[in-house]
């Protein structure tokens, strides 16, 4: 079990990495134009916004830039066989920097794109951006909002690695307990506003 546990962390590195990187991004006054919501501030049919203005394609972009390049980047420390033995990534396919870049898009894509569903859903329920609800519903959404991204990465691990379903779902909640440890020291770092 601890093997597992760790092969997933060695594995999902770059996205953790990313995700960390990405809130710093997300500051920086650079590329203001591509701060734009990814909803272009349009409403669904039920009047209210669709994703909201915190999913912006500067975080999309930034997702994807940072998962390649640390994809990359991880790809040559998994050159050490110890370490590449322990990425599941590897274990049926080559080390390649092409193959890298390849998980690093699917890494930016499924961390940012499973987002997506999670804020549709905070908008119909009229949860403000950024923040959850109080009361019964508050510790399910502390852990959708954690364990979202973490489907959409866990889900690319499998389309390269057979995982099966009880491994997938281990991956999603460690993953999400992890976010949450990541939530609570980048809130404690001022990078986040809420903790949850």
């Amino acid at each position: 079990m601890l093997k597992t546990i760790l092969m997933m962390y060695v594995t999902t590195a770059p996205a953790i990495l990313s995700g960390v990187i990405v809130m710093v991004w997300c500051k920086l006054p650079i590329l203001k134009a591509l701060s734009k919501p990814m909803d272009f501030g349009k409403n669904f049919v039920d009047g209210k916004r669709i994703f909201g203005d915190n999913k912006t394609w500067k975080g999309l972009l930034g997702y994807i830039i940072f998962n390649m390049l640390i994809a990359v980047l991880w790809g040559l420390l998994c050159k050490n066989p110890s370490m590449g033995s322990l990425n599941y990534f590897y274990q049926n396919h080559e080390n390649t920097l092409t193959f890298n870049l390849l998980i690093g898009l699917l890494l930016g894509l499924g961390y940012a794109l499973f987002e997506l569903p999670n804020s549709f859903l905070k908008r119909r329920l009229d949860i403000t951006p950024g923040k959850t609800l109080k009361g019964f519903m508050k510790g399910f959404f502390v852990f959708l909002d954690q364990a979202d991204s973490v489907f959409g990465c866990a889900l690319v691990v499998w389309l390269f690695y057979p995982l099966g379903i009880l491994k997938y779902l281990l991956f999603v909640v460690i993953g999400a307990v992890t976010h949450i440890v990541f939530n609570m020291l980048l809130y404690f770092a001022k990078l986040r506003k809420n903790m949850f």
